[in-house]
């Protein structure tokens, strides 16, 4: 499942498992390894090619094995993602982003798989992520991810509401805004309507670039069919001219999620393409999601561009693959 499809799978519900994946694919981990720069540009076929000749000379390449997770949770194809993911930790295991992206790709495994199995994959998620925020508490991604697992898991997987509170409280000096956002989503969790809405506008207004945020914001209007303040709040982040094109491209998908303000939604990602790339916000997305945006305002022409121009960057692309099979008969 592309990175669209698992944004969208996460707000409409489907994917509970999977909410630890979601900070880690807003994380964009710095790296100076080219192959990062491949990612953030969108690259991914190129990426995963580069990837593999690399291991192939060298089968200790530990972050070649990490961006080769990375690479293939781009696509959402966790089933490649773990193996490459558990080898980087089996060669580098005191790396705690190593151990972030294993969990969070076990997550996903995790909302997939059977019950049984679920509820082993989801302790295996949850083991991996403590590790990584023991390794490095200073890592505000991973205690994200970690509370956001706390929110989302039953109690019987190790989730539960004060341990996400814990996570909130350890970033409440160095990373505040990030503290209201878990704050807020164990508010939308408990169906706490006024104080989720409250934390999560002092967590977008706090850090314009904090994307979860923005995406969670606009996800409760969408649930509460506040319809009006949904399409302002998207409004205001196209308006604002310093959000991050992962903020961009997440508001947009909303909105098209939802199937209101398509102008604005294409708007937004028209702005997303033309910010500085980065990973969480791969170019192949934004084609993609303004495929979708044109093919529902009925214009086939821009549809099937975007499309391809979405699977030029990531073959793998099934919602583009599938969008330009639809436009064909």
């Amino acid at each position: 499942m592309p990175l669209a499809e698992l944004w969208l799978a996460v707000r409409n519900g489907r994917a509970p498992l999977l909410a630890a994946i979601v900070p880690l694919l807003l994380a964009g981990t710095a790296s100076a390894d080219p192959t990062a720069a491949m990612l953030a540009a969108g690259r991914v076929d190129d990426a995963i090619s580069a990837l593999q000749q690399r291991i192939a000379a060298s089968a200790d390449d530990a972050e070649a094995y990490h961006l080769l997770c990375r690479s293939y949770c781009a696509y959402g194809d966790v089933d490649r993602a773990v193996p490459a993911c558990e080898r980087a930790v089996a060669l580098v295991p005191d790396n705690s982003s190593y151990h972030l992206w294993l969990g969070s790709a076990l997550g996903f495994q995790a909302d997939r798989a059977s019950f049984l199995s679920a509820i082993a994959l989801a302790r295996r998620t949850r083991a991996e992520l403590e590790r990584a925020v023991e390794l490095d508490g200073r890592d505000i991604e991973a205690r994200c991810s970690l509370a956001e697992f706390y929110v989302e898991a039953p109690a019987f997987a190790g989730g539960g509401g004060d341990k996400a509170k814990l996570q909130a409280a350890a970033l409440a000096t160095r990373a505040p805004a990030r503290s209201h956002w878990i704050l807020g989503r164990i508010a939308a969790k408990k169906n706490d309507t006024s104080t989720a809405e409250a934390e999560l506008r002092a967590a977008v207004e706090g850090d314009h670039s904090n994307a979860a945020a923005w995406r969670d914001l606009i996800v409760l209007y969408r649930h509460t069919e506040q319809w009006d303040r949904m399409q302002s709040t998207a409004a205001h982040l196209a308006d604002a001219g310093d959000a991050g094109a992962d903020a961009l491209l997440e508001t947009a998908d909303a909105l098209i999620s939802a199937g209101r303000d398509l102008p604005l939604a294409i708007k937004l990602l028209q702005q997303a393409l033309s910010s500085p790339p980065v990973e969480e916000a791969p170019a192949f997305a934004a084609h993609q999601l303004l495929g979708a945006a044109f093919e529902a305002q009925g214009d086939r022409e821009g549809a099937v561009r975007e499309y391809r121009a979405a699977l030029a960057q990531a073959s793998n692309a099934a919602p583009a693959r599938e969008g330009l099979q639809r436009l064909s008969h």
